[in-house]
């Protein structure tokens, strides 16, 4: 017996766990334009994605501009990848 499968969710964050985000966004933008476009203390001083996933669970709002920041590079990526294959 086959089980029906899984719609697949529509939302770009599903699946991804705040670490990844973290980390994508510290490799694709570096630390210290993370912490201009997103001006907290763990992006700016002496910053790390521990001391990063500690805080962002702790502050929401951090969080909310965290996944919009994470969304916008995803678009930026999907843009320039369309650019190169032209």
């Amino acid at each position: 017996m086959t089980t029906p499968e899984q719609p697949r969710s529509r939302d770009p964050l599903h699946g991804v766990t705040l670490e990844r985000m973290v980390t994508d966004l510290a490799d694709y933008f570096g630390w210290a334009e993370l912490g201009e476009r997103i001006p907290v203390r763990c992006f700016n001083l002496d910053p790390s994605v521990a001391s990063s996933l500690k805080f962002l669970r702790k502050t929401p709002w951090a969080r909310e501009k965290v996944e919009s920041l994470y969304l916008f590079m995803l678009r930026d990526q999907k843009r320039e990848a369309a650019r190169g294959s032209n």
